[in-house]
């Protein structure tokens, strides 16, 4: 079937819509048994290495799905559930690209609903309809690594709360049965009690509704494990080189029968033999497009989405924030996410990178959106900037409508005259029926058979034994921190024990097992060693997608690193590669999570804005640690004035400490440095100083004469 096509966007008008919804329709009323589901993969998952054997030496697929993302590895848990032969391959990681930088939403979209309704658009109403089914959908297969989220939304005027109310109420009437929880109005002194931060000058009342939020890596790789589980080959780091084509016997054209991949950790490459190839490469859809036919255009235009994340005290443990009319038009949620506070996002145009960095004047727009809707009592600080991040959204247009330029509101599925199934576009919440619409139409072009899709209510990878009360049990039989206990329930879910058996000894009288890599998260090492199992290749997949460290705090995650690569290199064997594990990973760290932002707010070119008697306070302070007058410090010095305050620094993490002010790295730091320093500390650009603190309660301890603790930083960018 050449040029077939099938899509969701305004050109192809209602009908199309409609006869997508009788399909979904069609699959509630089915959801399939998981006993009826061969998992030859149920005990025990298959290597990496002999995930590359088994596509290698398979003669020929039914399905080859290019992309390890969300829409891709839903592409192959769609495909072996129809009982089709399997294949997937990710240049990169599972997660790498789009989908582990959302978010970590799961919702319908209040705003689409709001332009459906003021511009009678049924083609968006529509859309929202099928995003709260998957909603409801993704939070039943998920129950561990997903939750229902109350979202506020504070009003300001009289006459927007009728409005605002109204719109929220057909949010749950769209949802129906499948609503999470009833949306409900708040008075101003109610609002204020859920979220004491929220700014109280003029607020009338506040509107709460509520969406799914879930670890949008972890579910990414729930879903490709699930997929693996029932019998796919999946691999990352492995590329597609060039595309596989034969001539069809029946119509002398040339259609794509597979392609030609590489292993790119070790350079060997070997060809992939399918009936059909799925494109779901995100925002690198044209590149596979145009590997297909050189004459294609290009359909994606990525958009950058940048996210920061600053300490949980911005939030309540249980509410977000939606500001609706950002000063530019644009939506900014703030969001609680794994005891840490999430803001975003932007919407720029940007080139397609696989590294995409987050911009300073994105960051900084997003901190100024948030200072408008929290108390003038709550500082918000650039230097509270934990990590952030750049995510790019493939934005896509129908490469079958007189009108290229116009934007495809959801997603197009195509296929090519040579039989290249393209999937893009889209959001995170329809991956599954993205994917349900891709295999139909492949199956159509290819004749491929296997049967309807039976992906709604199947669970994925560790729901299955999860409950709420899981986490008693790990501390009960294996002796975890209930700390841990929770976190290992809520993201490997009835797999946790796996991880739990995994952990070693303490040494200590509580907890019994099970060392954390970092002191202030509940990340373990078993963690690392487990991580393999679940084709773990690198450090920076340990850090930003198997545990989400890097996403939470770039300093913790880096301090974590020598252990992770340790861990690691014993067990993949990196005798020789191990510093070169390390330096890829910190500069992941560096330029991808924000981590670069931070030497940006302290330079040597840093205005000093302290007043005289500042300038004076903090003089002496240094003049306390450089008794010579030499006119810097070393670590020499600091550790004199530690010892007469009967405090202990290991010298490694004292030589951090001062590397991180020490901007002309000469091994000391400079008056001059000091008091950039304390201005940059002044001005909210650097928060938590690990040297600022110390030797401010060193000076108190010196006039006191008495010991002092040392807090540790929580580590701003």
């Amino acid at each position: 079937m050449p040029g077939f096509h099938s899509q969701i966007c305004k050109s192809n008008g209602p009908n199309v819509t409609v006869s997508v919804l009788h399909v979904v329709q069609a699959r509630l009323a089915y959801v399939a048994a998981e006993g009826e589901l061969k998992q030859p993969f149920k005990d025990e998952l298959p290597t990496r290495q002999a995930q590359l054997s088994t596509l290698q030496d398979t003669e020929e697929f039914d399905v080859l799905v290019v992309g390890g993302g969300a829409t891709g590895s839903g592409c192959a848990l769609d495909a072996v559930t129809r009982n089709l032969k399997t294949a997937l391959v990710e240049r990169n990681d599972f997660s790498s690209g789009t989908s582990s930088r959302s978010t970590k939403l799961i919702h319908g979209g209040v705003r689409y609903l709001q332009k459906a309704i003021m511009k009678l658009d049924y083609e968006q109403y529509m859309m929202v309809k099928e995003a709260l089914h998957e909603r409801s959908n993704l939070l039943d297969i998920a129950p561990h690594l997903s939750a229902p989220l109350p979202i506020m939304l504070p009003v300001y005027k009289w006459w927007q709360l009728p409005y605002y109310w109204a719109g929220i109420k057909m949010y749950d009437l769209v949802a129906g049965g499948q609503c999470l929880k009833s949306s409900y109005v708040l008075s101003k002194s109610k609002a204020l009690e859920l979220f004491p931060m929220l700014k109280k000058d003029k607020l009338v009342g506040a509107i709460v509704y509520y969406d799914g939020q879930h670890n949008d890596a972890r579910m990414n790789l729930a879903i490709a494990l699930t997929a693996a589980r029932h019998g796919a080959a999946i691999a990352n780091y492995t590329e597609v080189v060039h595309l596989l084509k034969k001539t069809d016997a029946g119509t002398g054209k040339e259609k794509v029968c597979g392609a030609r991949c590489r292993d790119v950790i070790t350079g060997n490459e070997f060809d992939v033999r399918a009936k059909c190839v799925i494109n779901a490469t995100g925002p690198f859809t044209d590149s596979l497009r145009k590997m297909d036919d050189g004459k294609n255009t290009n359909i994606c235009q990525p958009s950058a989405g940048v996210h920061i994340v600053i300490p949980g005290y911005y939030s309540p443990d249980n509410m977000g924030l939606l500001d609706p009319a950002t000063s530019d038009g644009r939506v900014i949620f703030f969001l609680p996410w794994e005891k840490m506070t999430i803001a975003g996002t932007t919407d720029t145009p940007t080139d397609i990178t696989a590294h995409p960095i987050p911009r300073e004047e994105d960051i900084n727009f997003i901190l100024n959106e948030v200072r408008n809707y929290l108390s003038p009592d709550v500082e918000v600080r650039r230097g509270d900037v934990l990590a952030a991040w750049s995510g790019i959204r493939p934005l896509v247009t129908d490469p079958n409508s007189k009108d290229t330029q116009s934007i495809c509101r959801n997603h197009i599925v195509n296929v090519s005259d040579s039989g290249l199934v393209t999937i893009a576009g889209g959001k995170w919440t329809t991956y599954r029926s993205m994917a349900e619409e891709t295999l139909d139409a492949a199956v159509a072009a290819h004749r491929l058979g296997g049967g309807p899709s039976k992906t709604v209510g199947l669970v994925l990878e560790g729901g299955q034994d999860w409950s709420p009360t899981l986490y008693i049990r790990l501390v009960q039989d294996y002796g975890l921190e209930n700390e841990v206990a929770q976190h290992l329930a809520a993201t490997y879910g009835g797999k946790a024990f796996d991880v739990a058996k995994m952990a070693r000894v303490t040494g200590k009288r509580w907890p019994i097992v099970g060392n954390r890599l970092v002191s202030e998260f509940p990340y373990i090492e078993s963690e690392v060693r487990y991580a393999v199992k679940e084709y773990a290749c690198t450090a920076i997949d340990v850090i930003a997608r198997r545990t989400r460290l890097g996403f939470l705090n770039v300093q913790a995650a880096d301090e974590a690193l020598p252990r992770i690569v340790d861990i690691m290199g014993k067990m993949l064997d990196w005798s020789d590669k191990k510093r070169t594990e390390l330096e890829a990973a910190k500069k992941f760290l560096y330029l991808e999570m924000g981590y670069r932002s931070r030497s940006e707010q302290l330079t040597g070119t840093t205005e000093i804005t302290l007043d005289t008697q500042e300038v004076a306070k903090y003089t002496n302070r240094f003049h306390k640690f450089d008794k010579d007058s030499k006119g810097f410090i070393t670590t020499v010095d600091v550790q004199r004035v530690l010892q007469n305050i009967s405090v202990q620094i290991d010298e490694n993490a004292l030589h951090e400490i001062l590397n991180e002010v020490d901007l002309n790295k000469n091994g000391q730091v400079e008056l001059n440095e000091f008091l950039q320093l304390m201005s940059a500390v002044k001005k909210g650009q650097v928060s938590d100083s690990r040297l600022a603190i110390l030797m401010k309660t060193a000076e108190e301890s010196l006039d006191l004469r008495g010991p002092v603790t040392v807090d540790r930083s929580g580590g701003g960018v």
